[in-house]
């Protein structure tokens, strides 16, 4: 209801009241149809508490609270920020001291005393730098922050960045395999990454098509002629079984005879993989498959000829997504398309689960690809933070890597082949 003029300051004048309003009823609390409602002043939130974990033990007692943060503000995307499979990644990779391989430095920040950000990184001095980087390398294939949905969480991770950058003083940090649609992507470009590798992360959208039946669809009719011819050569040659395995001692010797397959694959055609070659991804997998009171997502599958594991594919799950990240097969089924047909028959098996994304990681290979509904971009960045950082990152990551990588990648497959034989041998008695 419009309010009466009021008379000025110092006048004798009494207020004027309209007749109208004199005759009809006073309506108590109702507004005036244009009257805007009081907006209440926002709340500032709670200031956040901001620590670096640097200790072992600190390390495990987040668990229950790192598990409920996972539940309710993880993605599937950030399916290796999950504890447990931090929890394997320390087991095997974490030194026994700061001169022996990396250090703790997790950042953590809460809010009221609950666990609302969980920054999973470490230190390692390399080339005498310090260098700053996601936990979890080289088994974990995308990097990123945990943190609770909530409507200040970029002010909370450029707060995280000042106070981790400030405490550990590194001289470069690096955030390898960053998807684009990361949580920590924005604070990258904000702090004026720099890019010193770009890759793909092809995968499937399975939610796209009713069916499988449907889904395959997509493929063309040679191509879906082609892997039925092979599905009946198989037959062929005896008892053909699909296996799955999920915790276990068979799930760990599954992990642990794929890896080795794969290291025979890389070798044979003349790759370098140190990942691989270090005994530690052996050991991490096979313990992350069996599980041992932390399970870390990991399935195994595998195609079975009389008995005879021919292929194996190694996955991780996380809510609504599964990822393949480690796939082997014999060499002497490779023309009987074994390879082709355990992919097939996984992802078959994962739609009937009603997964509704199947992620090849990157990198965007030519086969994965002939699979793939699209791709996500996952970049290596660098931030320098010393003088030393800044020369580091732009000499060595971005123009003296690359090269010496695309030098060993041009040599000619026999002396390719024995570099990398020499290179596993030197590595399997570390």
């Amino acid at each position: 209801m419009p309010l009466a003029p009021q008379a000025s300051p110092g006048s004798s004048e009494a207020p004027m009241r309209s007749t109208s309003a004199a005759r009809l009823p006073r309506i108590a609390d109702e507004p005036a149809a244009h009257a805007t409602p009081a907006v209440r002043p926002q709340q500032p939130p709670e200031p956040c508490r901001y620590d670096v974990v640097t200790a072992r033990t600190e390390f495990d007692a987040l668990a229950p609270e790192w598990n409920e943060l996972f539940a309710r503000a993880g993605r599937s995307t950030q399916l290796f920020q999950t504890f447990n499979w931090s929890w394997h990644w320390c087991n095997h990779y974490l030194g026994k001291s700061p001169a022996e391989g990396p250090a703790l430095a997790l950042l953590i920040a809460r809010r009221s005393g609950k666990l609302v950000m969980v920054w999973p990184l470490v230190t390692e001095r390399i080339a005498g730098l310090l260098q700053l980087t996601w936990m979890g390398a080289p088994v974990s294939q995308y990097g990123d922050v945990l943190v609770d949905d909530v409507p200040d969480r970029a002010a909370l991770m450029r707060a995280a960045w000042a106070h981790v950058v400030g405490t550990v003083k590194p001289d470069v940090v690096r955030l390898t395999r960053v998807r684009a649609d990361a949580a920590i992507a924005p604070l990258i470009t904000e702090l004026g990454g720099i890019a010193t590798q770009r890759l793909a992360a092809p995968y499937l959208d399975l939610s796209s098509a009713p069916d499988f039946e449907t889904y395959m669809q997509r493929h063309s009719g040679r191509s879906r002629k082609k892997m039925r011819a092979a599905a009946r050569k198989l037959a062929q040659l005896g008892t053909v079984e699909f296996v799955r395995r999920s915790g276990g001692h068979e799930a760990s010797e599954m992990v642990a005879a794929a890896i080795d397959a794969k290291r025979r694959q890389l070798v044979e055609r003349g790759i370098i993989s140190p990942a691989l070659a270090d005994p530690r991804m052996q050991r991490f997998f096979a313990d992350a498959a069996d599980g041992s009171g932390h399970p870390a997502g990991v399935i195994v599958y595998a195609l079975e000829i009389n008995g005879d594991k021919t292929a194996i594919d190694v996955l991780v799950g996380c809510k609504d997504r599964i990822a393949t990240h480690i796939f082997a097969y014999d060499p002497k089924y490779a023309k009987d398309r074994v390879g082709a047909h355990l992919l097939e028959r996984t992802i078959a098996q994962s739609f009937a689960d009603g997964c509704p994304t199947f992620d090849l990681l990157a990198p965007a290979d030519p086969y994965k690809l002939q699979w793939a509904d699209g791709t996500v971009d996952v970049t290596d960045w660098a931030i320098p933070v010393s003088m030393k950082g800044a020369a580091y990152t732009r000499l060595y990551l971005r123009a003296l890597r690359p090269l010496l990588k695309a030098l060993l990648n041009s040599l000619p497959t026999p002396l390719s082949r024995v570099l990398a034989e020499r290179y596993a041998r030197l590595k399997s008695l570390s």
